[in-house]
């Protein structure tokens, strides 16, 4: 979020309590902010490994002590219970390793996954669809088979349309109405849809040089590494794509898929989004249609379930992980049982750091040199997401394009909220769950960290009251979750970085497994560095 950005969000705190002048020419205080808390927050809890790492490597992190740990078994222990934990875990007991642990700082599997309860209704608390497996993501998609959401019909994977999204999928608010789409509204003839074209002539170019989901299935090449380089705002400039509308969408995007905008993301990145999936086609070309997603009402905890149902007793939650030594005869890992108050020593032959790469190398005793190099490099975008319980929906006041799953709004600091109740068969009319998510600068997290529920409840309402004045008098509370370090934002020379491909390469008691290895977060990545490490594991 840049400067421009901030002056926007205070604008619109202002404007949402402003009226018209009455007679004694005052303006109504704003409206009052419905009652609003933080759940599924624990950034205490990890904030304890950072400033107390000192302590932690006696026993309780904090420099606590507890007494002596108990010691605890484990073939192999799997620390970090996100999509590349849990799905580790489930490779390594479908490979016939099944004495394992899985731990996990939340009280709750899923990481970035997490789903939530409210006002009655199912919600997510982060990642919310999967798109349907394209021809490169083969673990995932025998998985999906696996649980039922795909099926083969005459040789092809087809997905039980059950779980798609419903229509309308997506709409953006821009000029006053709604659009269907989130991409602005172009004139024949115009200079944004010759932008628009000339932008379909670039991904179509860009798809001929292998990229793919996972990236591991793609060849990396000298023409990539170019790309991964430079800003994808520079790249855009040297290829005379300067269209503010197809900037702003261009712009949406990255910080959709890595929570950064063009100006910070590689070039790479910027066309990996487009060249990796169907492509980009302009108003009035030729389209395979949208790209089919997998949602739910309560997102991809719906896919974290079913991930962490067969573990089952081998899953422990509210486990803070504070230090990793490999020793002679196997590995150690010392935790924190939250809820007992008490110290655990993990003995393991071997430990999956299924963890970001910064927090890998905060806990490993003796991080290697490509852990260090790496996570040096990552940078983590922060992201706010609100949970807001309405009374009933939103009115559309005829303004275009109806109520969708996916509503967006043009130039908002927001990616805009998606409906949980949209995903609902039932065709009653009532109370309902719209999630809004935000993500911020780098620089923001302190802000995210440090500011009340309060302030960033208003700072929300007033984003959403652009669109919908109503909202106020519909909203019964907000639940708020902060992710400080939700995603790898792959800047320039993340991709490419030979210390992640170091990572991927090393063979010992400790194998690292997470979505970092990609340069990016997403669901498939993250499963399958997940699937990649059990292979290397059950290989030995």
């Amino acid at each position: 979020m840049n400067a421009g950005d901030s002056n926007r969000r205070h604008f619109l705190l202002a404007a949402a309590g402003a009226g018209l002048a009455g007679a004694g020419g005052c303006r109504p205080l704003p409206p009052p902010v419905p009652p609003v808390q933080w759940v599924g927050d624990t950034a205490g809890r990890g904030h304890r490994l950072r400033t107390h790492s000192s302590g932690a490597k006696d026993g309780a992190p904090g420099g606590v002590l507890g007494g002596a740990p108990a010691v605890r078994r484990a073939q192999i222990v799997v620390v970090g219970a996100g999509v590349a934990g849990l799905a580790a875990a489930r490779a390594l007991q479908r490979r016939g390793l099944d004495d394992l642990a899985v731990l996990d700082l939340d009280d709750q599997p899923g990481g970035n996954s997490r789903g939530h309860h409210m006002a009655g209704l199912d919600c997510p608390l982060g990642a919310h669809y999967l798109p349907v497996p394209g021809p490169h993501a083969l673990v995932v998609s025998e998985w999906l088979h696996e649980i039922g959401l795909l099926h083969t019909s005459h040789g092809r994977s087809m997905p039980d349309e059950r779980h798609l999204c419903h229509s309308p999928q997506e709409r953006l608010f821009i000029d006053g109405a709604w659009h269907d789409g989130l991409l602005p509204p172009a004139e024949p003839g115009g200079t944004t849809l010759a932008q628009y074209r000339r932008w379909a002539r670039e991904v179509a170019r860009a798809q001929t040089l292998g990229f793919a989901i996972p990236t591991t299935r793609a060849r990396w090449s000298a023409a990539l590494a170019e790309l991964d380089g430079q800003t994808f705002a520079t790249w855009l400039d040297a290829h005379e794509l300067r269209d503010e509308r197809l900037r702003w969408y261009l712009d949406y995007t990255c910080r959709d898929e890595y929570g950064a905008d063009a100006s910070t993301v590689s070039a790479w990145a910027g066309l990996h989004y487009f060249a990796s999936r169907q492509g980009f086609h302009a108003p009035g070309d030729d389209a395979p249609g949208r790209d089919a997603v997998f949602t739910w009402p309560e997102g991809n905890a719906w896919l974290i379930r079913r991930l962490a149902q067969p573990l089952a007793d081998r899953l422990h939650a509210g486990r803070l992980a504070h230090a990793v030594r490999a020793e002679r005869e196997g590995v150690q890992v010392d935790a924190w049982d939250i809820a007992s108050g008490r110290p655990e020593r993990w003995l393991a032959r071997a430990v999956v750091m299924a963890v970001p790469l910064f927090v890998a190398a905060r806990l490993l005793a003796d991080p290697p040199p490509a852990l260090v190099a790496a996570a040096s490099r990552m940078r983590y975008a922060p992201w706010l997401v609100a949970n807001l319980a309405l009374r009933e929906p939103l009115l559309d006041r005829g303004l275009g394009a109806p109520a969708s799953w996916d509503n967006v709004r043009y130039g908002s600091p927001s990616l805009g909220y998606v409906d949980a109740g949209h995903q609902r068969l039932s065709p009653a009319v009532g109370p309902t769950v719209i999630t809004a998510y935000w993500p911020l600068a780098t620089t923001e997290r302190g802000a995210l960290l440090a500011d009340s529920a309060s302030d960033w409840g208003r700072r929300v309402m007033a984003d959403l009251q652009v669109a919908h004045p109503d909202l106020p008098e519909k909203v019964q509370h907000i639940d708020l979750t902060r992710h400080g370090h939700a995603m790898g934002i792959p800047v320039p020379g993340t991709r490419g970085s030979a210390a992640l491909a170091a990572l991927s390469e090393l063979r010992g008691p400790v194998q690292f497994a997470h979505a970092d290895l990609a340069g990016y977060s997403v669901f498939e990545e993250a499963f399958e560095q997940g699937e990649r490490t059990a292979r290397t594991l059950a290989g030995r």
